[in-house]
């Protein structure tokens, strides 16, 4: 990825014209690998700077994903792929979050809820082989964390008002899993973790306003998922959801292949109840739209997921 960036590919320069385009002054970037020393998100950083739009201040920290782990977590029968890792992923760092802001992350705040683990996040029911037994093990399910990326509390100064802290995560998507339903379960439960979270139940709720944002992988209405989770966070009356559109493709936000699972509502950002959403909307045109040209660059797709974006008056 980092090598991509710097001889500036195509998807490379269609990401940062995607960014540029929308100028967001707070970003949570989703599918970015880590590296300890922030190449890469630094990179990309750049690039987007040459686009006009410059970030000051970052933040990442390690995700789960590639993660790995020596044991078999997904019981194949073998250990050390992919899915063997807390999260999947192929390389550790693989496919991670970084926030990108015009404005002070309070470093000294943030929260790592990403070591949580599954069997630990209250209410949760885990896989189990029609036996009864634990899927794919009880070793396994002893050291399985519940996120698949992060879940992450990352407070940003405002430069006239209080810290926004940006609740960012990445949900597994639920699916590629068998009858014993895995990945659906543990879908459910890393959108449930926030409730939890603003209730109380795993540290100290939150302080202040939040938005929470990220991509859940599941949408209220259609394709495969444990949509109650999801409807449940949505009409949590801590709060609201401004359900942005794209003329062109309503709420959804990624292009994945019909039929199956087909174009979704995978992305949500969602703020607190009492914070101004004064605009909003999905970054989708329609083809043969000027606009459409930021989504690619020399036939290049930025991304199969869009920008999803909220004004918020503070």
């Amino acid at each position: 990825m980092l090598r991509d960036i710097l001889r500036e590919d195509a998807q490379a320069l269609a990401v940062a014209g995607a960014i540029a385009h929308i100028r967001p002054d707070i970003l949570v970037l989703q599918g970015i690998d880590y590296d300890h020393h922030g190449y890469g998100v630094q990179a990309l950083m750049a690039l987007i700077a040459k686009q006009g739009v410059t970030y000051p201040y970052h933040f990442a920290a390690r995700p789960n994903s590639g993660m790995a782990t020596d044991l078999d977590m997904n019981g194949d029968g073998y250990r050390g792929g992919p899915r063997d890792s807390q999260g999947f992923g192929r390389y550790a760092g693989h496919r991670g979050m970084a926030v990108l802001s015009k404005w002070p992350v309070i470093t000294q705040g943030f929260r790592n809820m990403s070591a949580t683990l599954w069997k630990d996040l209250p209410g949760s029911v885990l896989p189990v082989w029609p036996d009864g037994k634990p899927f794919p093990s009880q070793a396994a399910q002893d050291i399985q964390r519940l996120s698949h990326v992060g879940h992450w509390d990352v407070p940003i100064a405002m430069p006239s008002a209080a810290p926004l802290h940006i609740l960012a995560f990445h949900a597994t998507p639920p699916v590629f899993d068998g009858p014993e339903d895995q990945n659906g379960r543990r879908n459910a439960d890393e959108i449930r973790f926030w409730q939890l979270y603003l209730d109380g139940g795993i540290g100290a709720a939150p302080k202040g306003r939040f938005v929470i944002a990220g991509i859940a992988n599941v949408d209220p209405e259609r394709g495969a998922g444990r949509a109650q989770a999801i409807r449940d966070l949505l009409s949590d009356p801590r709060l609201q959801d401004p359900v942005p559109t794209s003329p062109a493709h309503g709420t959804r936000t990624v292009d994945w292949p019909e039929p199956d699972p087909g174009d979704m509502r995978a992305s949500y950002i969602l703020p607190s109840v009492e914070l101004d959403v004064v605009a909003k909307g999905v970054f989708w045109p329609a083809p043969e739209t000027p606009e459409a040209d930021f989504l690619q660059h020399d036939g290049e797709d930025a991304s199969r997921h869009r920008i999803v974006w909220v004004d918020l008056d503070l």
